[in-house]
């Protein structure tokens, strides 16, 4: 079962407290995954297991998602605030130094924890932050459309779609690749995960100035994209490399923006890989 735990964290304007869900499972080394915008821990169940036969792994509800709080009053969703709040959830956990994995904007936000040397290694899957403007705001269109589809349906017709392929094909073709292996009660669940963030807005109007321009050396990164993403390019992935020279550039055949679903016995091997080489 999901735990929580109630934390704080600093700000510009001093101490606050949040709380955060988080599942952890195996033993090893700790492994802290953040899921995408939208999204809840949930995202990596395909991989939860392979990953914890061999990691301690931490996946966290990030702040305004899933069935985390959202921020406190004044906070905003940006990485200069966002990031202290994940290395404060580590270290009320009493982990030092995870290796982290993240999708999205996970994957961004395991970039920072890297740049910040917070962690041990980076997996970063389709990472955020690496767009031009106007793929940031193909991007941020899609997302905003996403999000009123989801709005906009009862949750007896999300049900109903959610129990054929084609009706899980309509709800989430965006970020598979391969929907029709979603479960119902996944895709149900996520979709009800979209239209309930109280966060959503506030980290996509963070997002609109943010590119990811620095280089992480003497930290192991890799980069992941899938060759199918729909949502942020995979030549995106290319300028990640050229961003952060020393990183590993893998690509994920057959896989749309949110990998795990779509190949997890690839994806999980690429998370241990990438987190052996610390």
């Amino acid at each position: 079962m999901p735990a929580r735990i109630a934390f704080e964290f600093e700000t510009p304007r001093g101490h606050r407290t949040t709380s955060l869900t988080y599942e952890r499972r195996g033993t090893g080394a700790p492994l802290l995954l953040l899921h995408g915008i939208g999204h809840h821990w949930q995202a990596w169940e395909p991989v939860l297991d392979v990953l914890a036969t061999e990691r301690d792994v931490i996946a966290v509800d990030l702040p305004g998602f899933g069935a985390s709080d959202g921020l406190p009053q004044g906070c905003a969703y940006d990485l200069t605030t966002v990031t202290p709040v994940l290395a404060a959830f580590c270290a009320a956990l009493g982990v030092d130094r995870p290796h982290v994995a993240g999708n999205s904007l996970g994957g961004l936000l395991a970039l920072q924890l890297g740049r910040e040397k917070a962690v041990r290694s980076v997996t970063a899957l389709s990472p955020a932050g690496f767009w031009n403007q106007s793929e940031r705001r193909y991007a941020f269109g899609t997302l905003r459309a996403m999000r009123g589809a989801a709005l906009s349906m009862p949750v007896p017709l999300i049900d109903r779609l959610s129990r054929t392929p084609a009706g899980r094909t309509a709800l989430t073709s965006t970020i598979y690749a391969r929907p029709g292996r979603r479960s119902p009660e996944a895709v149900v669940a996520e979709t009800l995960a979209l239209r309930e963030a109280t966060g959503f807005h506030q980290t996509l109007a963070a997002g609109r100035t943010v590119l990811f321009r620095d280089d992480i050396p003497s930290l192991p990164v890799t980069i992941a994209w899938g060759t199918r993403d729909r949502l942020l390019l995979r030549r995106q992935g290319v300028r990640a490399k050229q961003t952060i020279p020393g990183a590993r550039l893998v690509r994920l055949p057959g896989c749309g923006h949110v990998p795990m679903n779509d190949d997890p016995a690839l994806v999980a091997r690429v998370i241990l890989d990438g987190s052996a080489t610390a």
